[in-house]
């Protein structure tokens, strides 16, 4: 009997040790992200193009040429990437003519735009107008873990329309890319009040929140 309890005892402490140690759960972290120290902005002006205005230093513009079925290539159409930050602000432009009216422009993008309502706390929209430059647009925050945190639309209700949505190439949580988003607002509202339609004047900038 004294054998036998101690082989039992030898396998209880051999099955044991086998286990896998236990260490208590971390608390939830996220990767830190660095901004730049300060706002900096150059022109964008290009050639040919119906709209102008101030981005980023450290961001960069590419011209929008990823296939989509069903879609032809859109020569303003262009993307400004911020590659230390992970993310990119999609731009789009449309013509108002009679085929793409400015009333079906602004649907458009309003539907788009609540297209993240679901995964959204809220969203809260912003008008702006820039008078001398006639400029004037929308700025939706996107609150929660939607796809993306702000999106805004700049016309002049006759001839040109321009929209823009910053995403980020992560899955969205809103905690972990607030130093991002925080960073970045500044620099859309930048975008948004150098805007011009090309041979334009400056203006300052209002901005009110829609009740």
């Amino acid at each position: 009997m004294y054998r036998f309890g101690i082989i039992i005892a030898v396998l209880i402490l051999f099955v044991t040790s086998c286990r896998p140690p236990v260490f208590p759960p971390k608390p939830q972290g996220y990767y830190k992200i660095d901004t730049p120290a300060t706002h900096q902005y150059k022109l964008f002006a290009r050639d040919g193009f119906p709209y102008s205005f101030e981005y980023p230093v450290y961001s960069e513009v590419m011209d929008d040429t990823i296939p989509q079925p069903g879609r032809k290539f859109e020569p303003y159409w262009i993307n400004i990437n911020f590659p230390e930050l992970g993310g990119v602000i999609n731009i789009t432009y449309k013509n108002i003519t009679p085929e793409h009216t400015f009333m079906d422009l602004v649907i458009e993008s309003d539907n788009l735009s609540f297209y993240h309502h679901d995964k959204a706390d809220d969203i809260i929209s912003y008008v702006f107008r820039i008078n001398d430059r006639n400029v004037s647009g929308i700025l939706y925050t996107v609150m929660g873990n939607a796809a993306t945190k702000y999106q805004f639309t700049a016309t002049d209700s006759v001839k040109n329309f321009l929209r823009g949505a910053l995403y980020f190439n992560v899955t969205p949580n809103a905690d972990s890319l607030k130093p991002a988003t925080d960073f970045l607002e500044k620099d859309i509202k930048h975008l948004l009040e150098s805007m011009k339609w090309r041979d334009t004047r400056d203006l300052t900038n209002k901005w009110q929140r829609l009740k």
